[in-house]
This record gives C-alpha cells, structure tokens and sequence, in this order.
C-alpha cells in the first residue's frame, strides 16, 4: 500500500446559528466539516482514498453571507491518502459470497472481488449459509472471514469514483518463500543473480 500526503484547498460552511449554540467550538465544527468533506469522496485515481487529516492552516479570512447568515471560511489543508498497487498482499473480510467467488473489504476499499478460478482447491457450497469449502475440509470461506489476498488488477470506475480490485490467494506462499531465499542471500553478502523463475520452478519441482 502506498501512502500520499495531499494539501488542497476547501471552503468550510457554518451556520452562524453554531457559532452561537456553544455545543461546539468553531475549531471543532471546521474538523467536522473538512473530515466529511475528505472522507465522502475519493481523491482521484491519481491519489487513492482519505486515511486521516494532518494538518490545517491558520485562517486568515471569514466572509459572513448576510442573506444565509453562514460563515465562509476559505480552508487549506493536508491528509494523508492510500492507494492500492498490483502484486501487494493485504488482508480483507469477506462481505458477500457468491457462486462465482468471493466480495471482501480491506480499509476504505470495498469493492475487491476474489474469483472462484482465483483461489486454491475451493468449492463452492450452497446453503443457509453459503461458503467456500476446500477439498480437504480443514478450511472455508464465509461471510465475515478473513481472508490474506494479493492484489492481481486495480481498476479505476471513473463513473463511480470507486476502485474495482482483482484478488487472488493462488501463489502468495511461493512468493513468500521467495522472498525469505533473498533476504537470506543478501544477509550473507552473496550476489542475486539468478532469476526469480528458476526458484519458482525449482520449488514446483520440490513439491
């Protein structure tokens, strides 16, 4: 996951009738009002989802609309966004099970769609409570389980300002493997000039 400070510019709106209540201090409605703006909508395709603001600039002006009798008060300010990237692995909660695979959640994404052809010796079984069984029994996936995954695709629906994620759980402890031979290797002063392929393939073959 890749992590972004953004800065932009906003425009907070307050009934002067808050102002005057005492319920909230005007410091208080402005963070309100700036985390509802950052959290509603998605940044871009370029910047991911809002995680948490950071930061907010000293104010130095206030328009007061006679007619509406609101204050208008011109906000920069900074937070932090997320973005996902093909080929991390994340870990997500399955929210709907259907014939074909599987919805999860992972943070503030919640459209990540992991594939029956995607996930390793699972079968689907319908019933009051629907689930992917494995073949050997010793596992399943339903609703409300967690679920370690890897991103395979990442999708930009500009009509919905949402990311549409491809997972996969097929290969995650080959690549694991993998890794802990390079950092191995590197630990101990020795060259990686070998490719990937050939430990994939000779880990295949010890199997």
């Amino acid at each position: 996951m890749v992590f972004l400070e953004i800065e932009r510019n906003a425009e907070v709106v307050i009934p002067f009738s808050a102002i005057i209540s005492e319920n909230h201090t005007h410091q208080e409605i402005i963070f309100l009002d700036l985390h509802h703006k950052s959290t509603s909508e998605k940044t871009s395709n370029k910047n991911g989802y809002c995680v948490a603001i950071t930061g907010i600039s000293p104010i130095s002006t206030i328009h007061f609309d006679q007619v509406s009798r609101q204050l208008l008060i011109p906000i920069t300010f900074s937070y932090t966004a997320m973005k996902p990237y093909k080929g991390e692995i994340l870990i997500g909660t399955i929210t709907e099970i259907r014939q074909n695979g599987i919805i999860l959640k992972s943070g503030p994404m919640k459209n990540i769609f992991l594939s029956k052809i995607r996930m390793d010796y699972y079968e689907f079984r319908p019933s009051n409570e629907p689930m992917f069984l494995k073949v050997n029994g010793l596992s399943y996936m339903k609703k409300g389980t967690k679920v370690r995954f890897r991103v395979l695709n990442v999708n930009w629906i500009q009509s919905e300002e949402e990311f549409n994620i491809a997972a996969t759980i097929l290969d995650i402890k080959i690549k694991k493997y993998i890794n802990l031979i390079l950092i191995k290797k590197v630990s101990r002063g020795f060259p990686i000039d070998f490719p990937l392929e050939s430990i994939n393939t000779k880990f295949r073959q010890k199997k």
